[in-house]
Order: C-alpha cells, then structure tokens, then sequence
C-alpha cells in the first residue's frame, strides 16, 4: 500500500514545490559561502557541552520507551500478555512527560545544583503554540467523542443525498480537509474515516476507496498552524505570517483534493482493492 501510494506522494511534493515558489518567490536566487559559513559555526561550537549531552540522554530515553512496546509486539505478538503490560505503562504522553522531565533532573553542575532546565529557560518557550496545538487535538477528541463529527457527516451526506461511489469519494475529501485545518491529521483521519465507512455502508458501496480517499485527505492541512506540528512550529518562529500560510495553504488543499480524487482510481486499478 506504502509503494502504491509514492507517486501521488511524489506529484504532490512537485506540486507544493510549484506552488510555494509562485506564490513566494525567493528574494535570492542564490547564497553564496554557506558551506564555509556552517564549517566556521560548527568549529565555534567547540565540543558538546554538559547541557548538550543532557539533551541527548533525554531524547534517546523518550525515542526509545517510545519504540519499545512497537519491538515488543514484534517479537511478541500483539496479543501477548508481555506487550499488553508494557503498551499500558509506557503511553505516548507518559512517556514524553517523563522525557521532559529529565532535562530538570539531569545535572550540568552539581556543586552548584545546576540542571540542564530551570524553570526560568521553560518560561522563554512558546507556550502559546504548544497550547494552540495542543487545543486541536482535544477539539478533534471531542468531535468523536461526544459523537458530533458523526452527526455532521452523516447529516451532510443526507442532505446532499450522497449514494454512489464517486460522490461519496468526494464528500470524504472535502469533508477530511476541512476536520483536518481544525486539528491533527491522526485525530482528523480517526474522525472523518469512521463517518465515511458508515455513510459508505449505508448507501450500499464498498468503503475501501472513500476510506482511503479520506485518509489521505486527513494529512492536506496546510492553511492553520494548529493542522500539523510541523505548521506550528514554522508558525511560532515567526518568520511565517498567518495570512502567507492561508495563501499557500489554500492552493495545496484544493490542488491535493484534486489530486487524490484523480489518482485514486488509477491507485485502485494498479493495486487491485476496492
């Protein structure tokens, strides 16, 4: 499936390339002494600092608690009673609490009780993208939760009386684009997906094609920095402007809707599902 979809993958890299150059065209064309620029900054670094190697440990502790239940339930199996203790106690957000944590824990000085994080360096950090990130993710939880992103779509799809295959298609396209401007792409394709299996269902089509449709949809949040990490943090540097992001953004979702509504089928055919 992975190799089926690479050259809608590859068109719409070509695609954004296109775009984002139209769109804003670089100021320089060329910039010249940049090797010797980073060879001078990285002889200026020196060798890595205490703090450095702190950070270090810390990552390499959270990637790999991270990873740890995927190895186990290779080896394993899934439904091991090993994997089933280590996938409950080793959560994503345990984890990276703890990670964070080792960065005030792990010393630099300790004569002097200094640590690799005080908390006056964590009030410099941009909270507010952290939190406005964080907010897409819970309003993508509640939308499935309470059973809103349900009601939404199959209330659309009634009344635009969705019934074939292609319609349908396109309704799981739109509609995962616009859930996913509003939150991540993982909690959007859990949200939209469901919906367009049942409405699939419900008008007697296979929902194989507009639930891949949707899922591939769910990842073209291009517009607002709360669709993906990658939005926010370009957002908070603050080189990006919210209204260059909707410009660019914009032209991404509508070429990608495009996009995947005309290399589906070909994906279809050269795959065999559906």
């Amino acid at each position: 499936m992975d190799g089926a979809a690479l050259p809608i993958c590859l068109l719409m890299f070509l695609v954004l390339a296109v775009v984002l150059l139209l769109l804003n065209r670089p100021e320089i064309r060329r910039i010249d002494g940049v090797a010797e620029y980073v060879a001078n900054e990285r002889a200026a670094m020196g060798a890595l600092s205490r703090a450095e190697k702190n950070t270090l440990v810390a990552f390499g502790t959270t990637v790999a608690l991270w990873i740890t239940p995927g190895v186990v339930a290779l080896i394993a199996g899934t439904e091991s009673q090993v994997y089933g203790m280590i996938s409950d106690r080793l959560d994503e957000g345990i984890v990276a609490v703890l990670g964070a944590s080792l960065l005030f824990l792990l010393p630099t000085d300790w004569s002097k009780r200094e640590y690799t994080l005080r908390w006056r360096d964590a009030g410099q950090i941009d909270w507010g993208t952290i939190i406005l990130f964080g907010t897409g993710i819970i309003f993508g939880a509640l939308l499935r939760t309470t059973g809103l992103a349900e009601t939404m779509g199959t209330s659309a799809s009634d009344a635009l009386g969705l019934s074939t295959g292609v319609t349908i298609t396109i309704f799981a396209v739109l509609l995962a684009v616009v859930v996913s401007e509003t939150t991540s792409n993982t909690a959007s394709a859990s949200v939209v997906v469901p919906i367009v299996i049942a409405v699939a269902a419900g008008a007697g089509v296979d929902p194989i094609v507009p639930a891949l449709a949707a899922t591939f949809a769910a990842s073209f949040g291009f517009m607002l920095p709360v669709s993906t990490p990658q939005n926010a943090v370009v957002y908070g540097s603050g080189a990006v402007s919210i209204t260059t992001m909707i410009r660019s953004g914009i032209s991404f979702d509508v070429l990608g809707a495009v996009l995947i509504l005309v290399g589906m089928p070909v994906m279809v055919a050269v795959v065999g599902i559906g």
